[in-house]
């Protein structure tokens, strides 16, 4: 390694002591009191607006925002950032809905459906919940890994396994309140850090300021002498831009890593506003890690001709950024997807202590001593099965889009209607749930994603369509509505 190598290295190294350090004093605080499975995975629900919403933008800021927006500006441009910026828009709109998961009395998805749609429903969801989970840890592990072996020069599979043993022993340590402890100092440093670099990066003598990088960016041809339209905020389509937006509309209200630090508000007012102020910091930071990208593409010699990389933000931070600089924004980017990835974990281990552990292998008894033994053991599970679909995987951003496709195509009409529609029935629930995930999984796996339409699209469609369709006969027939579920004023 030469010398900006080891001092980015060895920044990435205290900024993570620093971050387990926090997690741990968090935790340390915690324990001074008999602790409980709520207060290990909901930090006791009692997050505040700011922590609440640090928390959001942490969750949701991992690998898919950052390296992966700097990777897929080699096929879209600065119209990459339309990832990030449709985050932002997916959290003011459910901003409306938010207080309704506080005051549901519940701590996940699948518990939410199963007030209302019963036992196949509640373990369906609590199913294909996990499973996307799984696959969106193995997205946050292939970001950390990415960036780590460009730092460090270790292969690809190594960073990968160090990576996934640092970010277990860290959740297993600390639970949910020492990730809502160091998210405030990601967030920080994700977005003050990240775009006072990239000024620095973009005014360097290298790259000679905007204007210059601009005009180098407007004429870039690919290998067949096409202009690559890098400029373009409208390049990855209409439709795309439209999915994109539907996908988190549709994948925060039925994501477990959301929903939980939903729940964790100390009361409803906390879940609105703190969605709000997530959302305005998303939209605001979305350009950022692409403009980062588009340095590694237009300003490196060479680097356009090997096509999409997924290091391009690491490479251009260690090309064009101080030392310290880069060792500060590589650190949080590390950071902040193994924060991602402690998110998912934790989401993993809430909902199979509480779907599946407690109501069906112990009978429905509670111990809190027993369950945060049994979260930490799934919070381990989640790990490996994270590291091998990082192995196997590439892309960060496709593989995030088929997890959320899978976990809420189906659920989410379910959900909605759920919350906010008194004539729905049981079976038309369940049947709608069960429709929208075969159509979504038909959507990527077997048609492609026809259009660029993202499979959460055509899948909630057709859900909505069968749950109303399928009430309505019910209801003809003499079937009753499900029971409404009960909210508690707070």
């Amino acid at each position: 390694m030469n010398s900006t190598q080891i001092i980015t290295l060895v920044i990435i190294l205290l900024y993570m002591g620093a971050t387990i350090l926090i997690g741990l004093i968090a935790s340390k605080k915690k324990a001074e009191k008999k602790q409980s499975n709520d207060d290990f995975l909901m930090a006791g629900k009692s997050l505040g607006p700011v922590v609440l919403a640090g928390t959001l933008f942490a969750a949701n800021t991992g690998g898919a925002s950052t390296t992966g927006i700097a990777t897929n500006v080699y096929k879209y441009g600065l119209s990459a950032s339309w990832y990030v910026i449709a985050g932002g828009i997916g959290f003011i709109l459910v901003s409306f809905i938010a207080p309704y998961f506080r005051r549901a009395q519940a701590n996940t998805v699948p518990e939410i459906i199963s007030k209302r749609y019963g036992k196949a429903s509640h373990i369906f969801t609590a199913f294909t919940s996990i499973l996307a989970l799984f696959m969106a840890t193995g997205a946050q592990i292939i970001a950390t890994a990415s960036i780590i072996n460009v730092v460090t020069g270790f292969n690809f599979k190594t960073a990968a396994i160090v990576s996934t043993i640092v970010v277990i022993i860290y959740t297993m340590f600390g639970g949910f309140k020492s990730v809502t402890a160091a998210n405030l100092m990601h967030v920080l440093f994700i977005t003050v850090g990240m775009t006072i670099a990239m000024f620095i990066m973009v005014n360097s003598k290298e790259v000679g300021g905007f204007q210059v990088l601009f005009e180098k960016a407007k004429n870039m041809q690919d290998t067949e002498g096409n202009n690559m339209n890098f400029l373009s905020m409208t390049k990855i389509g209409s439709m795309t831009i439209i999915g994109y937006i539907a996908m988190y509309f549709m994948t925060f209200p039925t994501g477990q890593e959301i929903v939980q630090t939903y729940c964790s508000a100390k009361d409803g007012k906390s879940a609105k506003l703190g969605s709000v102020i997530a959302g305005l910091i998303s939209a605001a930071y979305a350009i950022v890690p692409a403009i980062i990208g588009l340095l590694a593409y237009v300003c490196i010699d060479g680097y356009i001709l090997n096509g999409a990389q997924k290091n391009a933000l690491a490479q251009a931070t260690i090309v064009y950024a101080p030392p310290i600089v880069a060792g500060i924004v590589l650190a949080a980017i590390v950071a902040a997807t193994m924060s991602s990835a402690s998110g998912n974990m934790i989401g993993t281990a809430t909902m199979f202590t509480n779907d599946i552990f407690t109501p069906y292998i112990n009978n429905g008894i509670k111990d809190d001593k027993k369950e945060i033994w049994i979260s930490k053991i799934a919070m381990l599970v989640v790990g490996v099965a994270g590291l091998f679909i990082a192995l196997e995987a590439s892309n960060v951003i496709s593989v995030m889009m088929g997890a959320f496709a899978l976990r809420s195509a189906g659920p989410f009409a379910a959900f909605i209607c759920g919350l906010f529609y008194k004539n729905v029935t049981k079976r038309a629930g369940f049947i709608s749930i069960l429709t929208g995930t075969i159509i979504a999984a038909i959507w990527i796996y077997i048609l492609k994603t026809p259009w660029g339409l993202n499979a959460m699209v055509p899948g909630g469609i057709i859900a909505f369509i069968v749950i109303f369709v399928g009430s309505y006969i019910e209801r003809k027939m003499g079937v009753k509505p499900a029971p409404e579920i009960e909210f508690e004023n707070i």
